[in-house]
């Protein structure tokens, strides 16, 4: 019926599957798709993903999804332009605008003081390096591989920026799977270091510090690789508590 689903950013694979089956006259309009359990099972994936990759053809038109009568198949999916995918435009149209019932701003130009964001990383990359270990593919492997080198590189040319270590972490939350954890990482890591953060480095970084943290990257990665959940979070955690150690020391 359909091949296992072994890509990043689940719900979109499927989507694009379950599309597929659809223009090929496998499921026409009018008839109704198997049940989430089915698709699941057949794919190698959970049934929150497809669920969510059913919601996505249903904003599209495409389904009409029942609860407790099943996914009726409404209409073949249009034509996609060459730089239009599905999931793009399933985006455009599910764009959220800030919510005018909440007293909220989301601020992009403020620093995040420098434990704060480290708190924060502390919460969400031990476990999305142990999804990582669970779903990352060859290409994941091969990303966090290479931004590791500039990690080394960078230690080597002793970069006060260090894009190869936020690099590393980033690609490891993308080879998660988990889109908030992605997003999540690249919200506290995507930006250059402010300045708070780039003293805090200078004052208390040391020469044993680069190397702790670059055994502890390649223990991460190694873990990773292994496809080993519990070692890659273990690993992740006591690498993110050194670094909290450093600088906190007095």
């Amino acid at each position: 019926m359909a091949e296992p689903i072994r890509n990043r950013r689940l719900y979109s694979q499927i989507a694009d599957q379950i599309r597929d089956l659809i223009v090929n006259g496998t499921y026409p309009p009018g008839s109704h798709l198997p049940p989430e359990r089915e698709f699941a099972a057949a794919l190698g994936v959970s049934r929150s993903s497809v669920r969510e990759a059913l919601i996505a053809l249903e904003v599209l038109g495409i389904v009409d999804v029942r609860v407790g009568d099943g996914v009726l198949v409404r209409a073949l999916p249009p034509v996609e332009a060459e730089d239009d995918s599905l999931m793009r435009r399933v985006m455009r149209l599910t764009r959220p605008d800030p919510d005018p019932e909440l007293p909220v701003a989301l601020d992009l130009d403020v620093e995040i003081p420098p434990f704060a964001l480290l708190q924060a990383r502390l919460v969400i990359e031990p476990e999305a390096a142990a999804l990582a270990a669970r779903r990352a593919t060859s290409a994941d492997i091969t990303a966090i591989e290479a931004a590791f080198v500039q990690n080394r590189a960078d230690n080597r040319a002793r970069s006060i920026t260090h894009p190869g270590d936020r690099m590393f972490h980033i690609r490891i939350a993308q080879a998660s799977g988990n889109v908030a954890f992605e997003q999540f990482t690249i919200l506290l890591l995507g930006h250059a270091y402010g300045g708070m953060f780039r003293r805090l480095q200078s004052l208390y970084t040391t020469e044993r510090m680069v190397e702790q943290s670059e055994m502890q990257h390649e223990a991460i990665l190694d873990a990773i690789r292994n496809g080993t959940e519990e070692r890659a979070r273990s690993a992740m955690q006591r690498h993110l508590d050194m670094v909290i150690e450093v600088f906190s020391h007095e």
